[in-house]
């Protein structure tokens, strides 16, 4: 649960760093007043920790979910 959580973070944070390479229009910062406010710099440090967890999932063995019907 938690490795999709961190993923689903991440690929928000990728999307809003799509915005700005592409548009120049920072999402989180729109949303919540801008780079410098306190909530922005949080969900900055949280994205930033969701990436740094995904680059584990690189490490791990993939497993296979078997379902049981």
């Amino acid at each position: 649960m938690l490795d999709r959580l961190a993923l689903i973070i991440a690929i928000i944070g990728g999307i809003n760093w799509g915005s700005i390479g592409l548009f120049k229009f920072d999402i989180v910062g729109w949303i919540f007043g801008g780079q410098d406010a306190v909530v922005s710099r949080i969900i900055y440090v949280v994205v930033g920790l969701a990436a740094l967890w995904c680059i584990s999932l690189l490490f791990r063995p993939r497993t296979e979910e078997i379902e049981e019907r």
